[in-house]
């Protein structure tokens, strides 16, 4: 029986969760094509992104739940299902709010996978092959972002924007033949499911990654930001104090007082906040600065997967000997000054000083990720872990939605504090148009500019951008540095393994 566990499930496992992490990432490649097929507003577009994001964060902990309660392979089938049918829906979509309703099930879809993926893993694997499974895991997650990026990218190159839902619709369904061969652990004990604070749990997280993702985009005094940040604080306070008083909690507050469990889920979000805001601002430098096509920018980060994935194995060893106190923080540490590197980029494109940045970033990742997923999920029972899971991957959505967030808001602010010295003089209205995105310095001059004018505005851009990108990125830098030292203080000496 372990070995076909340990030949089959893993195969799956390892489907299930690039269809769910590839559908976070890929999608940001289609958006020039897309908008221009369905006449999305720039909002349409945000959500048409985003609503996958809130969905899939806000329904984590509960889908996580049922899974532990009916059955980790059947939340898992459901999930894959859900989430082929909504990518087929998708594909014949051509108006910006059916697309839209077409990613909101998906999130659905992909809440019911992504905590199935890691609860498998902890409750069905041997002992002996525990560690490994989960640095697989890891590895996926971490690499799985940027090999969607490429996978959709290389489809952009001879397909619609809409075969971005044939690439998730293709990994589901290969997932679903697999899915008979994985085992349908669930809790024994059968005790009744927290349905309030599941619901609570819901408006937090929802609250707060929507008030996080509105922030940048309508500004942080804007009505729909600070009511879902407003949403997110009340319903977290109520769910603190439901869960204290219930007899069979959700997620027991009491937990994140076990220095495993908290800092290994505080190192999750740091990692995160700073992989995903990379992304983000990396991917925008290498087109519109470096001026890489999009499949030429998405190749520019392959070192990442082929780094992580193998290192995410090494860590696994490493970490049955060596403490997340120590690996973990060590990991951050790398991930920080790699950060830190990027944020020395200049306008004239430097591939070796890139690829190293990039080899630094995923052997920060690869050394961080697995210690303090191993915390997670050690720190609570067989029976709980869909919960375990889906605390490590709320904490994965939470910062990646709030990595993108903050370094897009940071890098935006220094772009336009920039752009607004080089466009003194013009009219308001073009002005404004140049301070509001990069994007003007792939277009030809326009009428009533002379070309060396526009020229001198193009090289403003791009030297603003590059002021924006380097602002963006040493805060990411420090930020994880001092989450390093962090982890380093609260994080338990002994090491911990998945054993029980």
């Amino acid at each position: 029986m372990e070995n076909r566990i340990s030949k089959l499930t893993m195969p799956t496992i390892a489907l299930s969760l690039m269809t769910v992490v590839s559908a976070v990432s890929g999608l940001n490649m289609a958006l020039p094509k897309l908008a221009v097929d369905t006449g999305a507003s720039s909002t349409q577009l945000t959500w048409i992104v985003d609503s996958y994001t809130v969905v899939f964060a806000g329904l984590l902990l509960i889908a996580g739940a049922l899974g532990d309660k009916y059955g980790r392979q059947r939340a898992l089938l459901l999930g894959l299902v859900v989430f082929a049918a909504a990518c087929i829906f998708g594909f014949f979509q051509n108006d910006p709010n059916y697309l839209i309703a077409a990613r909101i099930l998906m999130g659905v879809g992909a809440a019911f996978i992504m905590p199935s993926t890691l609860s498998v893993i902890t409750t069905s694997f041997p002992p002996e092959s525990r560690g490994k499974a989960v640095s697989v895991w890891v590895g996926i997650a971490g690499g799985g972002a940027v090999l969607g990026l490429f996978g959709v990218a290389i489809l952009l190159e001879y397909f619609p924007w809409n075969s971005f839902f044939m690439l998730n619709l293709s990994l589901a369904v290969l997932a679903i033949l697999g899915c008979i061969q994985v085992p349908n652990s669930k809790d024994e004990q059968g005790h009744p499911l927290d349905w309030v604070g599941g619901a609570l749990s819901v408006l937090t997280v929802g609250g707060f990654v929507f008030g996080i993702i509105e922030g940048p985009e309508r500004g942080w005094d804007a009505i729909e930001t600070i009511s879902g940040l407003t949403v997110g604080a009340i319903a977290l306070v109520a769910f603190v104090i439901v869960e204290l008083r219930s007899k069979y909690p959700l997620l027991d507050p009491r937990l994140f007082k076990l220095r495993g469990f908290s800092s290994g889920s505080l190192s999750i979000t740091l990692q995160f906040f700073g992989q995903f805001g990379f992304i983000f601002v990396g991917m925008q430098y290498l087109q519109f600065v470096a001026k890489f096509s999009p499949l030429e920018a998405a190749a520019h980060l392959l070192w990442m997967p082929l780094i992580l994935l193998p290192g995410s194995r090494i860590a696994g060893a490493l970490s049955k000997k060596v403490p997340q106190k120590y690996l973990g923080s060590t990991g951050l540490a790398i991930f920080g000054y790699a950060l830190l590197h990027f944020s020395r980029l200049g306008v004239d494109f430097d591939f070796w000083y890139f690829s190293i940045g990039v080899m630094l970033l995923a052997l920060g990742l690869a050394l961080c990720a697995t210690p303090a997923t191993v915390a997670i999920t050690q720190a609570l029972p067989t029976s709980k872990q869909g919960v375990a899971s889906a605390v490590n991957d709320t904490a994965r959505e939470v910062g990646s939605a709030i990595g993108i967030a903050v370094l897009g808001a940071a890098l935006t602010d220094a772009y336009k504090n920039s752009m607004e010295i080089a466009t003194k003089g013009l009219p308001e209205q073009m002005a404004s148009k140049l301070q509001s995105s990069v994007a003007f310095t792939k277009m030809p001059a326009p009428m009533g500019i002379p070309a060396d004018k526009w020229n001198q505005l193009v090289d403003s851009g791009l030297e603003a951008f590059r002021d924006g990108t380097q602002n963006a990125l040493t805060i990411a830098g420090c930020v994880a540095i001092a989450g390093a030292l962090l982890i380093l203080i609260i994080a338990p000496s002994k090491t911990a393994q998945l054993e029980k």
